[in-house]
């Protein structure tokens, strides 16, 4: 007679063949494998992604693999699969973010109807735990990095420390408590899209600001985004914001359109040339110098430096509590965002 092993001892065969996050996972069975596979709505071998840094294959069979044992739904899919073409795109630059020794990990940002049917998190803690959607979206894009692209923490994922969007990092946008038109419409898509953002991030900064006064408040969230140290100073990619309710609320009872924001943010978020150099690029890498925009000269100490090249690669969301003035920053790595609509089954 042939014992069935435990959930326990398929838990651990999990661990021993290095295919969790640290975490334990969800055996994946073939019953709900086949089942991930049907809700996609695309054959089992096509082909999405030919990840780095080992150009594994993510065909939609291995992604769903991947989506039970995160402890996804059927139904979180495609956006699983989207979030994974967006991270293909060569603007993100896959390969350098998981192979860098910095900080940064993918961010999956969503947006559109998707958020209320799958019931994604955009409210309170949403950076944090408690909400199913976002746990798992985020942990299963990350398993599939890991287990399929080869990115393995001390091996070819050179992260010095990391940061816990590692395990998982997938937020919502709240386009209800958004003054201003969503993310994905500000970026060209319709509002009954659903679209996922791609975005390499560190862990989100804290802004803090209980007063009541508009221009001070993006003062302090202008000088937040520009400490020594910084290597968005260096690098000059994407960025991102992401405003609390309250914050937000605020601005555009002010007047404050979001080009506005963006626009004082550029002019204001700003460290001298010369104090640059104090926080230092890596030795001998002054290449990094002809990444900052051409109105800055290098060899003057007194020129002022952007966070970003253009008003336009500062990017703003609307999430978090209601019930707290507080605001996040998330510098990036150097690379563009990605934003894609996602495909549903027919």
């Amino acid at each position: 007679m042939t014992l069935t092993p435990t959930m326990a001892d398929t838990i651990e065969l999990m661990y021993e063949t290095g295919w969790t996050d640290g975490l334990p996972v969800v055996p994946p069975t073939g019953d709900r494998v086949d089942e991930f596979v049907a809700a996609s709505g695309r054959p089992a071998d096509e082909l999405i992604a030919e990840l780095p840094p080992l150009a594994g294959r993510a065909t939609v069979e291995r992604i769903a693999v991947n989506a039970v044992m995160a402890g996804c739904l059927p139904e979180y899919m495609p956006v699983v699969i989207t979030a994974l073409e967006a991270l293909m795109d060569e603007r993100f630059n896959l390969r350098g973010v998981m192979c860098s020794t910095g900080i940064h990990t993918p961010l999956v940002i969503v947006n559109g109807p998707i958020v209320k049917t799958l019931d994604i998190n955009s409210g309170y803690n949403c950076f944090g735990q408690g909400w199913r959607a976002n746990a798992t979206i985020g942990r299963a894009v990350k398993l599939v990095l890991v287990n399929l692209g080869g990115a393995v923490p001390g091996d070819t994922n050179k992260a010095t420390f990391g940061h816990p969007g590692a395990y998982t990092y997938c937020i919502a946008e709240d386009e209800d408590a958004n003054p201003w038109e969503p993310y994905h419409v500000e970026s060209g898509f319709q509002a009954e899209d659903s679209t996922v953002t791609v975005f390499p991030g560190e862990a989100p900064h804290n802004i803090m600001y209980h007063a009541v006064n508009d221009r001070n408040f993006l003062t302090v969230l202008a000088d937040t985004m520009c400490p020594l140290g910084n290597v968005q100073m260096y690098v000059m990619g994407d960025t991102f914001v992401v405003l609390g309710p309250e914050h937000a609320k605020m601005l555009a009872a002010a007047g404050w359109r979001k080009r506005d924001v963006k626009q004082f943010l550029h002019e204001h978020a700003r460290k001298s040339v010369g104090l640059l150099r104090r926080g230092g690029p890596a030795q001998g890498d002054e290449r990094r110098e002809l990444l900052w925009p051409k109105f800055v000269d290098p060899s003057n100490d007194d020129d002022m430096v952007p966070v970003v090249r253009r008003v336009e690669d500062i990017h703003i969301l609307v999430a978090g509590g209601a019930g707290g003035p507080h605001s996040v920053y998330i510098p990036g790595w150097g690379s563009r965002r990605v934003i894609r609509k996602i495909q549903f089954p027919q």
